[in-house]
């Protein structure tokens, strides 16, 4: 029995369900209304995601303020590394951190990733998975995002009907895919980490081994998971750019931009309020000057 059928039930659920609305405005074996249907599963997914988002920043934010404490724990316990390790898991439990903070939200999409890959793979062999039926299969398998079945996949395109337009759209998606990935990493490192950070060479490795990773395996995925990570890369970016923004960690450059833009408001609002002054200076001067009487007739 697949422990993730479950899951498989929920995503397809989801997947039927903006299918379903989505008919009302296409046709039902359009990649449009198939292809939309899986940006709303990125969606909702990544919405149910938001808490376990601002915990993963809250415990970066955390990893960065307890550096002072981490280095002093180091250098105490330099010789002693089982003693070095109890004493930073004691901090870490006291100060609510957690050092692999960062990969609960690609953790949490694992699970998920594979439901939909099972699903989609379910379509390329005319096998229902989850709550898709047989009429719901065969709907799919006939959508095409740019002549290319949403089930195809690089290393299958010529069992697909267009094999060209297979290949150049997973081609495409899949650097897509790649370049988002690093992307999202790289905003991370280079806007929002310290350089004094322990976890910076860690995920710096991570800048290169993920999209490697990728790159290899997404030969293997359909197109419709291609789009789901697309997409949800392009959430993460998005979401990554406005915390990064307006909430960065302290000893960042992204904290150093955001400390130059309020004295730069500031500076501007106080130059406002000096125009603003002399304006009510000149008016009062204006006001309370005699008024010319006017002459009287002879």
């Amino acid at each position: 029995m697949n422990p993730l059928s479950w899951i498989e039930k929920a995503v397809s659920w989801v997947l039927i369900t903006f299918h379903s609305l989505l008919s009302n405005t296409f046709a039902p074996d359009s990649g449009w209304a198939w292809g939309l249907a899986i940006v709303g599963l990125v969606i909702l997914i990544r919405l149910l995601l938001v808490p376990l988002f601002v915990k993963q920043i809250k415990s970066q934010r955390n990893m960065q303020l307890i550096q002072p404490q981490v280095k002093e724990i180091q250098k105490k316990y330099a010789g002693d590394r089982e003693r070095q390790s109890q004493e930073l898991m004691k901090l870490y439990k006291d100060t609510g951190t957690n050092p692999l903070s960062s990969c609960f939200p690609l953790l949490a999409q694992a699970p998920i990733f594979y439901s939909l890959f099972h699903v989609l793979q379910g379509i390329a062999q005319s096998k229902p998975y989850g709550l898709m039926t047989d009429a719901l299969v065969k709907q799919a398998q006939d959508a095409k995002i740019l002549g290319a079945p949403i089930s195809g996949t690089f290393t299958h395109r010529a069992e697909t009907v267009s094999p060209t337009s297979t290949m150049w759209v997973t081609l495409v998606m899949i650097v897509l895919m790649v370049g988002t990935t690093f992307l999202t990493q790289r905003q991370m490192i280079v806007k929002n980490s310290a350089s004094d950070n322990p976890m910076v060479q860690q995920q710096k490795i991570l800048l290169y081994v993920f999209p490697f990773i990728f790159l290899i395996s997404g030969v293997n995925f359909p197109i419709g998971v291609l789009l789901y990570w697309c997409v949800s890369n392009l959430w993460t970016m998005g979401q990554q750019f406005y915390v990064i923004r307006n909430s960065p960690q302290p000893g960042t450059p992204a904290f150093a931009a955001l400390e130059a833009r309020q004295k730069a408001k500031l500076a501007k609002l106080g130059d406002t309020q000096s125009e603003e002054t002399e304006q009510e200076s000149q008016e009062r001067l204006t006001r309370n000057q005699p008024k010319k009487k006017p002459k009287k007739k002879r």
